[in-house]
């Protein structure tokens, strides 16, 4: 029986999913859009929203949370200094999860995890979408 089990396991040991969840939580964060499976990007959702709350708060030991999550100086400096005061006025909802397409190698549906108030587009012709090549 799973009761009290909260989750997916998507196939996966707990370490290298943990592992993925931090990278996909990286890669949300640096890039602000990208492109992964519905059930990972359904999972995805609240680990963001629980990092962007810690940016919220801005004290040094949410910082020392979310560099003990996310594992990027760089990352989690653009977290408490840009991300955080775009969300400053809501409480929370900071994610959107737009289908996309199916993937052509086993139709699994693909959407795009964004932030809901993105920052200005670079000068970059394309914005970078990072794919989820692994399901």
């Amino acid at each position: 029986m799973r009761h009290r089990k909260k989750g997916r396991q998507l196939g996966r040991n707990t370490k290298h999913r943990h592992a993925m969840f931090r990278n996909l939580v990286t890669s949300l964060l640096e890039h602000e859009r990208i492109e992964t499976t519905e059930a990972k990007a359904k999972e995805l959702r609240g680990l963001t929203e629980r990092m962007i709350t810690l940016g919220k708060e801005g004290s040094l030991h949410a910082r020392r949370q979310a560099l003990n999550f996310i594992r990027s100086k760089d990352v989690v400096s653009k977290l408490f200094s840009d991300v955080a005061g775009r969300f400053s006025r809501r409480s929370g909802g900071y994610v959107r999860i737009i289908p996309t397409r199916r993937r052509p190698g086993d139709a699994a549906e693909l959407v795009a995890v964004e932030l809901i108030e993105r920052g200005p587009v670079s000068e970059t012709v394309d914005e970078p979408v990072i794919e989820d090549k692994a399901s």
